[in-house]
């Protein structure tokens, strides 16, 4: 499948437009990555503890979305978007959510 942040793909027409599809993914921190983050926090630096969360949500995330719009008969996802919040008491959870629309090309 065809996955692109494009409204259009350039030298191919879009067939038949499907709809909107989505996904999401809300993951927490456990206390050992806290910690981590909290001395890179301190003694600067990237903390590779959550870009790896942070990582795997964003696939989870976008495999949700290509699942839905392969049920949907598409073979493509254009204009997709992604976004990321700090959700829960404390901001301790990390939601992800992607969406485009399901195209046939």
């Amino acid at each position: 499948m065809l996955l692109t942040t494009t409204p259009t793909i350039e030298g191919t027409p879009i067939k038949e437009y499907k709809g909107v599809v989505t996904g999401e993914t809300i993951v927490g921190a456990n206390i050992w990555k806290d910690i981590k983050a909290s001395i890179r926090d301190i003694v600067g630096g990237r903390s590779a503890s959550y870009e790896r969360v942070l990582r795997q949500a964003k696939e989870t995330s976008m495999k949700e979305m290509e699942e839905r719009a392969l049920e949907m008969g598409a073979n493509a996802i254009v204009g997709i978007d992604l976004d990321y919040e700090t959700i829960g008491a404390e901001n301790a959870m990390l939601m992800v959510a992607t969406s485009g629309t399901a195209v046939v090309i």
